[in-house]
């Protein structure tokens, strides 16, 4: 049994004197992602820790936990499944399906899999796709390649439709693999089949090379993802040394969230200044972002400069406009926007330039899972069957706190989930780079 008292740390004594860091912690505020120094980090997190510390188990927020159940919903020698990959690719995809198939077959007795084509086109009858019949034996290798056996698609479609298609084949338990739009279409299938009083489970993966869904510690693929972003940012930087005034821009993937950023900047630590769309930076100014580059340059010789897709949109307003096939708005390109104001910065101020351009995004996309992302896709899909022979639906899996929970999707897609300015992870960036803590 673990007291209170076993978790005091000792102290030297009273601290007076003020950090090197002030001028970074000065510009962070409270938040759900930083842990000031006077709060506290529950030894254990679990409902039941809590009642028996005095507090009522109906008014604690809490998610359901993942796993087995004693008790099941559905008979499995009876049970029909169907698979549905959409979005963009990322590594796992083909892991998780393989996990599904195995688990449903070998450890529930489950016969009838079928994976739908090209995402929710699969299921519309106008667009033609193939239903593939996945067995142990089709699926066993498919986790040594990257993208996925079932193909992807962007866009919406009609719910109504679907969930005819689900009827049609006896589908009794649905797997969608895909992102917050993914999710938000499963969401729309599940309350069609809610209308129409028929019993299908809908149970999502969370599927998010950028890690941009709310509630999960973080998505499968991202591991895979920002490793080999690393790659390409230790490359940048040898680039970058190799000559005179050497710059390495690398532009990596990010919409509305910069993780992959972040996360590949500090696993090689090559990075001088990391841009992300939730810090917005100023380019010109005696502290704007091309002036601090230059004095850079200028004192080092190099530097290396990686930006996430979605950085700097505000400054490009004639660069982007309308929507892709998923709703999503148009991005003008941040990396070659950045390449033309450096050079042309460099070019005003009299200095040789040598600058390397990488955009690597559908290469880090595209590669097979590495073995961290390929034990998670596992237990991600074993859980996700578990909740689905249990009749759980409109729910996607998470792992929280390290924990794997069932997560509802309404839940998962209220809010994005972004980079926090405030957190300890952009500390951490602040810390590596050495960049200030805003341009301008």
């Amino acid at each position: 049994m673990v007291t209170r008292e076993d978790l005091i740390v000792k102290s030297l004594g009273t601290c007076r004197v003020d950090s090197p860091l002030l001028p970074i912690l000065e510009q962070r505020k409270r938040s759900y992602y930083n842990v000031d120094e006077s709060d506290r980090v529950l030894f254990d997190d679990t409902a039941s820790a809590l009642v028996a510390h005095g507090s009522s188990l109906d008014q604690i927020p809490g998610f359901e936990p993942a796993g087995p159940r004693r008790k099941i919903f559905f008979d499995p020698s009876k049970t029909r499944a169907g698979i549905v990959t959409c979005g963009g690719l990322c590594p796992g995809f083909n892991d998780v399906i393989r996990a599904l198939v195995m688990e449903l077959h070998f450890l529930y007795g489950v016969r009838r899999i079928h994976g739908f084509c090209n995402g929710y086109q699969g299921f519309i009858p106008k667009y033609k796709r193939p239903v593939l019949e996945l067995t142990p034996q089709f699926v066993s290798q498919i986790n040594e390649h990257g993208g996925t056996i079932l193909g992807t698609s962007r866009g919406q479609q009609d719910p109504v439709e679907i969930v005819d298609c689900l009827e049609r084949m006896g589908i009794n338990v649905m797997f969608v693999i895909g992102g917050d739009g993914t999710l938000r279409g499963a969401q729309a299938i599940s309350r069609e089949v809610e209308a129409r009083g028929v019993k299908i489970a809908v149970v999502g993966i969370p599927k998010t090379i950028d890690n941009d869904i709310m509630f999960i510690d973080q998505s499968f693929g991202f591991q895979t993802a920002f490793s080999m972003a690393a790659d390409v940012i230790q490359t940048a930087h040898a680039e970058a040394k190799a000559s005179p005034n050497g710059i390495g821009l690398v532009k990596l993937m990010g919409r509305h969230s910069g993780f992959i950023a972040c996360y590949a900047s500090l696993a090689c630590n090559d990075a001088n200044f990391v841009l992300i769309p939730e810090v917005p930076f100023k380019l010109e100014g005696d502290h704007g972002f091309l002036a601090t580059l230059r004095k850079r340059v200028q004192a080092s010789g190099h530097a290396v400069i990686v930006v996430a897709e979605g950085a700097g949109q505000d400054m490009m307003g004639s660069h982007n406009g309308g929507t892709d096939a998923s709703g999503n708005s148009k991005l003008g390109d941040i990396g070659v926007f950045l390449k033309q104001k450096i050079t042309e910065d460099f070019t005003a101020a009299g200095m040789e330039l040598n600058l390397k351009y990488f955009d690597p995004s559908y290469f880090v996309r595209s590669v097979k899972a590495n073995p961290f992302d390929a034990v998670y896709c596992l237990r991600l899909a074993h859980n996700a069957v578990h909740a689905a022979m249990a009749g759980r639906t409109e729910v996607v899996v998470s792992r929280w706190h390290g924990r794997f929970v069932l997560l509802p999707i309404p839940l998962a897609v209220r809010n994005r989930h972004e980079v926090d300015p405030n957190g300890d992870l952009w500390l951490s960036v602040l810390e590596s780079t050495g960049q200030p803590p805003v341009f301008g």
